[in-house]
């Protein structure tokens, strides 16, 4: 027969808590923090963009990029008209020196690329590749006039996603299209469920968001906010979203904390994607963080003449407007990575 002491003990382990993750400050980013923490590339775009990605000294010689003590600026060139012979308007694409695993982002940006022609994207991709082994995680994304974030996988064969998920956004959306003063054409798009890279013309398996100003003019014009990425092997992958003034954003967040783990104050992700139906192990490993900004290219390119962007082309746009360009920027307040306890 037990004890009563050791009773006791039973019933207090049966009663707690369940043991919880918990995510530890890695890196910072913070202004100046970017000029030293990731590389510039400089290779063509593999989308095929209408851009020159440029290296750092060029960046920083004309004002593409400036960091202060609490913000780092990277943009689009808005001041050259670009030969048809060149390989595009000048622009920026960085990618961080550190890889992670198992990971929390968090990213407190003040203001995204916005406009016609535009590609911004904020994603992880696996260092080890090649890709799309390791996998790619498109936090942030959209094209063009876009009103909304786009969050998507893109891995190798045998990851998939269910329609139905525990999240806020959608794997179906409905966008409404203004041509100059015609009235909105309705256009229909859906999300795929398959994440295969080789399927959907690389289209990977996405969720829409459905909260109010998560991408373009609307997330800039009420002042940005915070994106949050979950990376890992137990929990999947899952993106949360706060406007500046949503007053739900938890301390966590939108504080320097040393520690952060999602509770039920965070409420559902925007976006999730469980690893029932894709096996993480063999799907992600360590990823290194990319902010780009392209322009025109596969997807924006192929979708600009119905994006109420008018209707000459894509290229002659991009070379011939250059103060198109003037809200072609990233703003970022601080990036922070937390990694999970061993």
């Amino acid at each position: 027969m037990l004890s009563t002491h050791a009773v006791a003990i039973s019933l207090a382990l049966a009663l707690a808590p369940a043991t919880v993750a918990h995510y530890h400050l890695a890196d910072t980013f913070i202004g100046h923090d970017f000029i030293n923490g990731f590389n510039w590339e400089t290779f063509d775009d593999p989308t095929h963009g209408r851009v020159n990605f440029v290296d750092q000294p060029t960046a920083l010689s004309s004002n593409l990029s400036f960091a202060s003590s609490d913000s780092f600026v990277m943009r689009a060139d808005s001041t050259q008209v670009v030969a048809p012979a060149s390989r595009g308007r000048d622009s920026i694409r960085i990618t961080s020196h550190n890889a992670y695993n198992d990971s929390m982002i968090v990213l407190d940006l003040a203001h995204m690329p916005e406009g016609c022609a535009t590609w911004p994207a904020f994603w992880t991709i696996s260092q080890g590749g090649p890709w799309p082994n390791g996998g790619e995680i498109d936090i942030i994304e959209g094209v063009n006039l876009q009103p909304s974030n786009l969050v998507s996988l893109h891995t190798t064969g045998n990851c998939s996603m269910g329609q139905q998920r525990s999240q806020t956004g959608s794997a179906a959306f409905s966008i409404s299209l203004r041509l100059y003063n015609d009235p909105p054409l309705p256009c229909r798009y859906t999300v795929s469920p398959n994440c295969d890279a080789s399927l959907n013309n690389n289209q990977g398996c996405g969720t829409q968001f459905t909260a109010p100003n998560s991408f373009g003019s609307s997330f800039n014009q009420a002042g940005g906010g915070w994106y949050v990425m979950q990376k890992s092997a137990t929990e999947g992958i899952n993106v949360w979203f706060w406007s500046r003034n949503d007053h739900t954003v938890p301390a966590a967040v939108h504080t320097n904390n040393d520690m952060v783990y999602p509770d039920s104050t965070w409420g559902s992700p925007g976006a999730t994607f469980p690893s029932d139906t894709c096996d993480y192990a063999s799907h992600f490993n360590a990823h290194q963080i990319i902010f780009d900004l392209t322009l025109c290219g596969d997807w924006a390119g192929s979708v600009f003449p119905s994006s109420g962007c008018g209707s000459g082309t894509c290229t002659d746009f991009v070379n011939n407007n250059p103060s198109a360009f003037l809200d072609a920027f990233w703003e970022v307040n601080a990036l922070r990575v937390y990694t999970l306890d061993s």
